[in-house]
């Protein structure tokens, strides 16, 4: 039972909304919203999901729900929803994660950032999700707001680290929770050992499953993910970006702090002058990738869509998918 009140906002919802906040884990729901994404991870090897970020205008927003429609028609595992660089865009993530539950049949992933928020807010966020049945959950600590390469500062009544959101939200009902992971490293972080420790610690703060930042490089993926799994039960599927833009990947790279391989580089670099080439060999490189990290036994592939549909179904369908 989620332990919580619903806000004012939430009563006017109706019944619907209350008996979620209720009554969450109970029967009756959609098989969508029942859904645990650990259990999906173990049972539909591989297991395939998809992230997008929250629509700026109702055009993106039409672009957004375009990708999703298409992308439904492969069924994957869960699909998950940003909040945007700074732990901006919260309104619009919990919005549209909510319409993911009620108007698809896909399985949402919740995110949540301890970003300028108060363990008051934090609180008034997942009884949001759970007004809308959603019992997924990823927490992360998030980027510091106006520079994510910034100095990282806790709201005076909120939470420092994301393995204190993951016992904030294991507190407050049935919830299944995810977290974050870094193959490249941190950019705060000084080694890998240092990563490792901090998954141990979220999972046992109570995370069941970890999605890591976009790979370029399965190497490091590999790495952090047998190092975790000599201390810890807790599967990690990598998250996979085709390329579609040079500049737009060279941009996030240097937001995420993912290094980009110098053969990666190379290649992108060959052909930047031509956007055609550019998204052909970007979606080459991720099928690559993503053949190699399966082989070796990743539990599943998280698409970084960029709202955009047909470069990830491409991958998709020549990884036999």
């Amino acid at each position: 039972m989620v332990r919580m009140v619903a806000p004012q906002s939430l009563r006017r919802r109706g019944s619907r909304t209350l008996g979620a906040m209720a009554q969450y884990g109970g029967g009756g729901r959609p098989e969508h919203l029942v859904a645990s994404i650990p259990a999906r991870l173990r049972d539909e090897r591989p297991s395939i999901s998809f992230e997008f970020f929250p629509p700026k205008d109702d055009a993106s927003e039409a672009q957004l729900w375009d990708a999703l429609r298409r992308l439904e028609r492969v069924r994957p595992a869960f699909v998950s929803v940003t909040y945007g660089a700074g732990g901006t865009t919260q309104d619009r993530t919990v919005r549209v994660t909510g319409r993911i539950a009620d108007e698809t049949s896909l399985t949402p992933l919740a995110h949540l950032t301890c970003v300028g928020a108060s363990v008051r807010q934090l609180r008034q966020v997942v009884g949001h999700y759970a007004a809308s049945g959603v019992r997924n959950i990823l927490a992360l600590r998030g980027d510091p707001p106006g520079n994510v390469r910034g100095e990282w500062t806790a709201h005076p009544e909120g939470l420092d680290h994301a393995e204190d959101l993951v016992r904030l939200v294991r507190g407050l009902g049935d919830f299944t929770i995810g977290v974050a992971a870094f193959p490249d490293v941190h950019p705060d972080s000084p080694d890998l050992d240092h990563d490792v420790e901090v998954l141990v610690r979220k999972a046992d703060a109570g995370a069941t499953f970890a999605i890591t930042q976009m790979v370029f490089d399965a190497d490091s993926y590999l790495r952090l993910r047998d190092r975790v799994a000599a201390r810890r039960d807790l599967p990690v599927t990598p998250g996979l970006m085709p390329v579609t833009s040079f500049p737009q990947i060279q941009r996030m790279s240097e937001l995420m702090g993912t290094p980009l391989p110098p053969q990666v580089v190379e290649r992108l670099e060959a052909v930047k002058d031509d956007k055609v080439a550019v998204r052909a060999v970007g979606v080459e490189i991720a099928t690559e990738i993503g053949r190699r990290m399966l082989a070796e036994g990743a539990p599943g592939l998280h698409f970084i869509t960029m709202n955009r549909s047909t470069a990830t179904l491409e991958v998709h369908e020549a990884l036999g998918l």
